[in-house]
């Protein structure tokens, strides 16, 4: 004898199962981003910033 499905609770199984997912790889991103410090912040002084040209006088 077959068994009668439960649609809802396995929609629900999937979803959940989707929503872990994501946010297992937006915590992986961050953690990435965290890393890694973000070139286009203007709080953080680069090198470029600090350069000296020569002046030909």
């Amino acid at each position: 004898m077959a068994r009668t499905p439960n649609y809802s609770f396995e929609r629900q199984e999937r979803e959940r199962l989707k929503a872990e997912k994501k946010a297992k790889r937006a915590a992986e991103k961050k953690a990435a981003r965290d890393i890694q410090p973000d070139p286009l912040d203007p709080s953080e002084q680069s090198d470029v910033d600090n350069l000296t040209f020569p002046t030909s006088e």
